[in-house]
């Protein structure tokens, strides 16, 4: 069996915090467990290549084609930069993720078509996979500013810090990439593992994960169908 590969799917204008963050924690706990867990590789959907980031002055290297055969996780960061703006002079975030969906739409479709593979998503990285199609029906999160938009692409948003919806895990804003690997490491490897890089990094996670399972969730009071965002508080 191949070993499992947490691939970092890096594109033009990602946000490098929705990378590192969970990378650090998976990293970490890779380390706790021995170092034989859990590979982890920054690729793109071009190859290796310099991926500029979103933030100046920073860029990473991948080192591999985003390979959707491949058994473990697919993590797919938001993007970095202004969210408004003439699209003939800056790349806004909500171009630089169309222009992202367009060009990664047919490997991210074999990743999330491949039932070995969790794609996790941190921040606008769940609004790149929508705007590819590829959510519709299912339930996920976003930062707070799309979560609207997220919703019209026909998924069924919620306002969590981190939404499992079995195969895609999702998480909020842009810090949420280190509930989103703790939590990683909880549901795949176990409590104590997740517990021990809480302590390294004297990191506490935040909020409760949505999952569709207990009593609630095979009823309809305990769904959410879509979330509207008004000024300072959420209208469900």
């Amino acid at each position: 069996m191949p070993q499992p590969r947490a691939q970092f799917l890096l594109f033009d204008g990602f946000d490098p915090l929705d990378v590192i963050a969970p990378y650090e924690v998976l990293s970490a706990g890779r380390d706790l467990m021995g170092g034989g867990a859990l590979d982890l590789e920054f690729v793109s959907a071009e190859g290796a290549r310099e991926v500029v980031s979103g933030i100046r002055g920073i860029a990473l290297n991948a080192t591999a084609t985003l390979d959707p055969a491949v058994p473990g996780y697919v993590v797919v960061p938001g993007a970095a930069g202004p969210l408004n703006g003439d699209s003939d002079e800056v790349d806004t975030i909500p171009v630089q993720l169309s222009q992202f969906a367009a060009g990664a739409a047919l490997l991210l479709r074999e990743c999330v078509d491949n039932p070995a593979v969790t794609v996790a998503t941190v921040c606008g990285g769940s609004l790149g996979l929508a705007m590819a199609g590829l959510l519709e029906g299912r339930t996920a999160t976003t930062h707070v500013l799309g979560v609207d938009l997220l919703a019209a692409t026909g998924v069924t948003a919620v306002r969590a810090r981190v939404v499992d919806d079995g195969d895609l895990v999702s998480a909020g804003s842009v810090t949420s990439g280190l509930d989103l690997g703790l939590y990683l490491l909880e549901r795949d490897f176990g409590p104590q593992i997740a517990h021990a890089v809480e302590e390294l990094f004297e990191y506490e996670r935040r909020g409760t994960t949505w999952k569709s399972g207990g009593l609630a969730g095979h009823s309809r009071a305990g769904r959410l169908p879509r979330t509207r965002v008004t000024g300072q508080r959420s209208d469900v």
